[in-house]
């Protein structure tokens, strides 16, 4: 892991700091990319909670606004020339998981943008480093810088490279889906009623608790699902009725 900095307005305004700017040469070295200005790349991963410190506006919104557009353009391009089995419907679903801030943060980690960003002492203290949206936004805004330094090329082939396997993750069903959304848009569209989620019980210790939970639709009832908390075991409960009555659709 890389050497992390404390956070100051220096930073935001300009890199002055010998040993910022190994940190920043070491990182392009590692991800595979290059800046020509790297006063861009350190914007791009300044928060707002240092600019609102030291009174100026150097921090990496706009950019993040930016990068949003760009990673949306390149992700849906993606999508179109891989996937052209694929109607309009299910790749807005399909590239709506792999931009999302669950996605988006877990990339920014494995690039270990957490220990480049400069963050203000009140995020530093509140543990912004582990905040997701922080993260993607981070991620955005770096996306944006490159685009911004090196042009389309190779802000195409950067996010290419890590958006991909997420895309893959995706078709492969290897990724975190919310389904009690899905259970509640299903029970809507089949029976024009809401899922109703109830505790049977929990069991063991405050600091072990599992509980158990099952989901009732259209008079069936489902589970039960377990979890370490309810909305764990509500999910797992939600999982099982969604595939079966899923299963059920298709089969009619």
């Amino acid at each position: 892991m890389m050497k992390r900095l404390e956070p100051s307005a220096e930073h935001a305004l300009g890199l002055h700091d010998v040993a910022r700017k190994k940190l920043l040469s070491a990182f392009q070295k590692r991800v595979s990319i290059k800046f020509k200005n790297t006063e861009l790349l350190n914007l791009a991963l300044t928060h707002r909670s240092v600019s609102n410190e030291a009174g100026n506006k150097a921090n990496n919104e706009r950019l993040e606004f930016l990068g949003d557009a760009v990673l949306g353009a390149i992700s849906a391009t993606l999508l179109y020339e891989t996937l052209d089995d694929k109607p309009e419907g299910e790749l807005a679903k399909i590239k709506s998981v792999v931009v999302s801030e669950d996605i988006l943060s877990g990339i920014a980690r494995e690039l270990e943008l957490d220990t480049m960003l400069l963050l203000g002492k009140g995020e530093e203290l509140s543990g912004g480093r582990n905040k997701k949206a922080i993260l993607a936004d981070a991620l955005e805004a770096l996306i944006a810088a490159l685009y911004l330094d090196s042009g389309y090329k190779p802000t195409y082939a950067f996010v290419s490279r890590l958006i991909q396997p997420e895309i893959r993750r995706v078709l492969d069903k290897r990724f975190y889906q919310d389904y009690k959304s899905l259970l509640q848009e299903l029970s809507q569209q089949l029976f024009k009623s809401y899922p109703v989620y109830h505790l049977l019980k929990r069991s063991g210790p405050e600091h072990d608790r599992l509980f158990w939970m099952e989901v009732t639709v259209n008079e069936q009832t489902f589970g039960p699902g377990t979890g370490r908390n309810k909305k764990s075991a509500e999910q797992e409960a939600a999982r099982m009725a969604f595939e079966t009555l899923s299963a059920t659709t298709q089969s009619d």
